[in-house]
């Protein structure tokens, strides 16, 4: 398994571990409201490459996640329409926090607080890595797309916009 032996360790990193899931560190100064082009600029890669962590909630207040390109949007209503919802919103940070356990910057699908189903855009899959939350602000982990789906029993749809 590849790790930089100056990764932090979260929760997000000890759920990798206990799957065995091979994954890089990547630490960076993070800016408040920097987003992914923030994080890709300081890793000097493609935003495209870099995956959002976006916490959702359906019309009964259930949360979901949807992991999604740094330089793309969801279509909350092509979102809802592919997994049977009325309608999807994004969470407030202080309800993703408690959703998660992390907080909003440092949200990583790994290791969550809550169960919740997974998304992912499906045009993730078609790239030879990504980097993604590590479970802290500032620290994006590297790791092939396909483990998103064999580790989070990841759903794929079809929800992008460009930014």
């Amino acid at each position: 398994m590849s790790k930089n032996e100056h990764g932090p360790e979260t929760q997000a990193t000890k759920f990798l571990k206990a799957h065995q899931i091979a994954f890089s560190s990547h630490l960076y100064a993070y800016e408040e409201h920097g987003g992914t082009t923030v994080s890709a600029r300081e890793l000097n890669v493609d935003e495209h490459c870099v995956i959002k962590t976006l916490i959702f909630e359906d019309e009964n207040a259930k949360p979901l996640v949807v992991l999604m390109h740094g330089d793309c949007k969801v279509s909350t209503k092509e979102l809802a329409r592919q997994i049977g919802c009325k309608k999807v919103e994004t969470c407030k940070p202080e309800v993703a926090n408690r959703h998660t356990g992390y907080l909003v910057g440092g949200t990583s699908p790994f290791g969550t607080k809550k169960a919740m189903p997974i998304y992912l855009e499906k045009t993730i899959l078609d790239l030879p890595l990504i980097y993604i939350n590590g479970g802290r602000r500032g620290y994006l982990v590297g790791i092939h797309p396909h483990d998103l789906v064999s580790a989070l029993q990841a759903k794929p749809v079809a929800v992008a916009l460009l930014k």
